[in-house]
């Protein structure tokens, strides 16, 4: 019971030490909520806006309804330009794309001759131009046939296939884009959360105060872990009501309660993760630096914006020993499929077993770097 105090009075100190520190408490505001917004929307990956010039040197019916068929939102307004504007204006990046529309295709297409139409494209422009190209292709391609046959339509084919879209039906990024931020922001908060308070203690030297209290490393890093832990537990739990259900709209299938305890296990981790981080760096920008190193690895690997079956094997291997793979599989079942704890309960047991070697590896560091400076 003395032991339970200990760590429940360090933990109350470390959340007032919190409530003294603006920029973590902008920090933290602004991760669960105008990152978390911008997330979903910000980026959309559908064509959207891309700015497109035509050299129309045909002049022609087709070459007008081929004009004619690009408009918002897909592309802004066609700007028609001359030969000699076609390569400044790239150069000067207001075209992505600049389609050129030969003379004398109208021509071509009623003989029945082969014609050639030249695309663009600013490759620097990635997202727009490796959708954009295929827009183009598939709007100049169904102008030209329409134009030929002189009938819109399309053949039927002879099988008919149906598409039903899952969890999403819209297929709304905006769905996926603010759950997905949650739980990587988890991951980002927890780390800096308690590897900042462990620094922040031996800057201002209060951790030599510590030392000559009757307080053992194992109450004072338990405390870290659950003070940390709980505000991040709960600017999750008013991000995912408030800003992903309230703001967004969006629609959460299964359980928040199983949500939040599967968030727990992994804040357990992640929690000891930063203060391992810690007592390696000597300075918070040192421990800046190692948080890129490894928050990189964890987002991008963990299954959260890749499947995880599409990366090689050997990765696949390797990230089932990180905490993030298994949160984003209990977070994206949960949340999108509404699984029970019937699905989840090996994501959970990786966790808990994950979060306790990470604990005791932390624990071992955290003794032994006490010990330096006593």
């Amino acid at each position: 019971m003395r032991a339970l105090g200990n760590i429940y009075r360090l933990g109350v100190k470390e959340l007032w030490s919190l409530a003294r520190d603006p920029v973590m408490l902008v920090l933290i505001a602004y991760t669960f909520t105008v990152s978390i917004y911008m997330s979903s929307s910000a980026m959309p990956e559908t064509l959207h806006n891309a700015p497109l010039a035509i050299v129309d040197e045909d002049a022609s019916t087709l070459s007008a309804r081929i004009v004619s068929a690009f408009y918002p939102p897909h592309f802004l307004t066609p700007d028609i330009i001359t030969p000699d504007q076609m390569d400044s204006g790239m150069d000067a990046g207001r075209y992505t794309f600049v389609l050129v529309i030969p003379g004398g295709l109208q021509r071509d297409v009623l003989a029945g001759r082969p014609a050639e139409l030249q695309l663009n494209v600013d490759a620097t422009r990635m997202s727009q131009a490796f959708s954009g190209s295929g827009y183009v292709q598939q709007i100049v391609a169904a102008e030209l046939d329409e134009f030929a046959q002189r009938y819109r339509g399309s053949a039927t084919p002879p099988v008919d296939l149906a598409l039903r879209a899952r969890f999403n039906p819209a297929l709304e990024k905006a769905w996926f884009g603010s759950l997905m931020a949650i739980i990587n922001n988890v991951t980002l908060l927890s780390i800096i959360l308690t590897g900042a308070a462990l620094i922040r203690e031996r800057e201002h030297g209060t951790i030599e105060h510590l030392l000559v209290m009757p307080v053992t490393p194992t109450e004072i890093m338990l405390a870290k872990v659950w003070s940390m832990g709980a505000v991040v537990l709960l600017a999750d739990f008013v991000a995912l009501q408030f800003i992903v259900r309230g703001l967004l709209g969006v629609p959460v299938e299964g359980s928040i309660p199983l949500f939040v305890a599967g968030s727990a296990l992994h804040l357990f981790a992640t929690t000891a993760m930063g203060i391992y981080l810690a007592t390696l760096a000597r300075s918070m920008p040192q421990f800046g630096m190692l948080i890129v190193l490894i928050m990189l690895p964890l987002n991008m690997l963990s299954g959260g914006n890749t499947p995880r079956e599409s990366m090689p094997e050997a990765v696949q291997t390797l990230m089932l020993l990180a905490p993030t793979t298994h949160f984003v599989e209990l977070g994206q079942a949960i949340l999108f499929r509404g699984a029970g704890l019937e699905v989840v309960w090996k994501p959970f047991a990786w966790l808990l077993v994950i979060g306790s070697v990470l604990f005791a590896l932390s624990l071992q560091r955290f003794r032994r770097t006490i010990s330096q400076m006593a």
